[in-house]
């Protein structure tokens, strides 16, 4: 009796085991895709239009779709309110794609980098820099990216994207940069 039961457990095991070649993952609808330019901070991005995660070769979540300048995985960057480490509502799509990435690439690695603007301490900037990172870490693990996979650094205001002293430049350095392990 015993080893039928075995006999039927590995007959269920490989039988559903197909290829992923005859079966190809299915392709989420209303999946996330930005409307403005790519670098564009401040840039709006929705749901509501077609898929915004191409890639080239290997489907939409493949690594070559990080490199794909029309597919949503190539936007790096989530900007942030003055003193705020609440997430606009208009980067989760570019979040829950990194996050989607990472979920289906278990062996890919990313470092958030949290960064701030040229007001306030070092320290606060540093600590500020920080809880952003790790806000934008605690959504990408909610949405099934796994915590060993994301690492958060907080660079302060050390790192600005833009120099400058006023508000266009403070807007572009008040962000979290998402960077993939190779890059």
């Amino acid at each position: 009796m015993r080893k039928w039961i075995i006999v039927a457990f590995v007959l269920a095991l490989v039988a559903g085991c197909k290829s992923t070649e005859e079966n190809p993952a299915p392709v989420e609808e209303g999946a996330p895709t930005s409307t403005a330019p790519a670098g564009t901070p401040g840039a709006t991005t929705s749901g509501a239009t077609t898929p915004g995660v191409t890639g080239a070769q290997g489907g939409p979540y493949s690594p070559a779709a990080l490199r794909d300048p029309n597919s949503i995985l190539s936007k790096r960057s989530i900007y942030f309110e003055f003193d705020e480490v609440t997430i606009k509502e208009q980067y989760r799509p570019i979040i829950e794609a990194h996050a989607k990435y990472l979920q289906i690439n278990r062996n890919a690695r990313v470092t958030l980098q949290g960064n701030t603007d040229e007001r306030g301490t070092r320290e606060y900037n540093i600590a500020l820099g920080q809880r952003r990172a790790d806000a934008v870490k605690k959504m990408m693990v909610l949405l099934g990216a796994q915590e060993i996979q994301i690492e958060t650094v907080s660079f302060g205001k050390e790192k600005p994207r833009r120099e400058g002293h006023d508000e266009t430049s403070w807007t572009e350095n008040r962000r979290v940069d998402i960077v993939h392990a190779g890059e």
